[in-house]
């Protein structure tokens, strides 16, 4: 259920300090089969060293980071990242108004509570206050994603066959989708 959850936006010291905590989600997921850019086996090495690359875009205004953290009684503790979703904004000069959706990544023990659905309204919200009003976003065709995204109001451009690799060295198509907001 998404009222377990919080959602916070993270700038670039926060994210820089949740480094491991977002390594964890990585890690996860691509152990768990996603094809989001990284190969098996992914080495904590590899995973932290992406999150310090964000961390630092995150600090120069090129993307957003959202994470989504499980809700904690205990006072002072902001509770476990579960999942995590990033908008690019650092585009070419011709395309002011729109935004790359990336690493929609959902940690396999939160998966099915509204974890990704609450992360993908929230970006609809930061790529509106952000002034982009055309968001793009790529995933595997097939994929568990495919249903979110078009639950969520997005709409299916094409497919690209053998566009990259799952973890395991298998070829995988890709699905780009947009969203006018």
């Amino acid at each position: 259920m998404t009222s377990s959850i919080t959602l916070q936006r993270l700038d670039g010291a926060q994210a820089l300090a949740e480094v491991d905590a977002l390594a964890d989600v990585l890690i996860d997921c691509v152990e768990g089969g996603a094809s989001v850019s990284f190969m098996l086996p992914l080495t904590r090495e590899r995973a932290t060293t992406f999150w310090r690359k964000v961390a630092e875009s995150v600090a120069r205004g090129e993307r957003v980071l959202l994470v989504a953290r499980t809700r904690d009684g205990e006072a002072g503790n902001q509770g476990k990242i579960v999942g995590t979703v990033q908008l690019i904004l650092d585009l070419p000069e011709n395309q002011p108004h729109r935004a790359d959706v990336a690493k929609m990544l959902v940690h396999r023990d939160a998966r099915r509570q509204g974890v990704a659905q609450a992360l993908m309204a929230a970006i609809d919200d930061v790529a509106r206050a952000e002034r982009r009003h055309v968001l793009v976003l790529d995933t595997v065709t097939g994929g568990d994603a495919e249903r979110l995204y078009q639950r969520s109001g997005w709409q299916r451009a094409g497919d690209v066959p053998k566009f990259a690799l799952m973890p395991d060295g298998e070829f995988c198509a890709t699905t780009f989708y947009y969203k006018h907001l």
